[in-house]
Parts: structure tokens; C-alpha cells; sequence
């Protein structure tokens, strides 16, 4: 059987509901909180290979990310994908590295 793809947008009312459904929006939450616990699973990530931890750990904490950037987007009613989409489009046209060194 394929899988179902889902559109970001899907999935961002996915991880939403299942946050709310398990508590998480019991109250209004402070954006800047959001935020920083979405910095965490990245910092989780980079631990996870300085740790050798393997791709797959790599991967849920991506993936832990993900959803917490989903479920902010969902509270706050941010179009990601139309975003995302359109950013990639704008980044087509930059000029090799955007004239960066890092």
C-alpha cells in the first residue's frame, strides 16, 4: 500500500489537534516559550551526533522539531507551506551562497 501524503498544512493540523488533545493548549501559551522548546529539539539533534547516536536518532529529533514548529503554526494560524513554498521559489534566485562566507 503507498503512503498518504500529507501537505504541510495537513500535518500542521495533525501535530496541533494531538498537542491539544494531550494538554498543551490548556492555556495560552507565550510565543517565546514555543520558540525556545523549538530550539531545544535542535539542540537534541546536534547532540544526537555528537553523541554518534545514528541517523535514525538524528531523525526523531528533527522530527520532534517539526512538530513543535507545526503545532506553533497551527495556534497561530501561520500558513507555513504557502510560505515555505514561496521561499524556496525566492531562494532559486540568489546568487551562489548569497555571497556568504558561512
Amino acid at each position: 500500500m503507498p503512503k498518504q501524503k500529507n501537505s504541510i498544512n495537513d500535518l500542521i493540523k495533525l501535530c496541533h489537534t494531538v498537542a491539544k488533545s494531550k494538554g498543551w493548549w490548556e492555556t495560552e501559551r507565550n510565543d517565546g516559550e514555543l520558540i525556545a522548546l523549538m530550539h531545544s529539539e535542535l539542540s537534541e539533534a546536534l547532540e544526537a551526533l555528537r553523541s554518534h547516536l545514528g541517523k535514525d536518532e538524528l531523525a526523531e529529533e528533527l522530527a520532534d522539531c517539526c512538530i513543535r514548529i507545526f503545532d506553533y503554526c497551527g495556534s497561530r494560524k501561520i500558513d507555513l507551506e504557502k510560505s515555505l513554498l514561496k521561499k524556496i521559489e525566492y531562494n532559486k534566485t540568489r546568487p551562489y551562497r548569497h555571497g556568504k562566507k558561512f
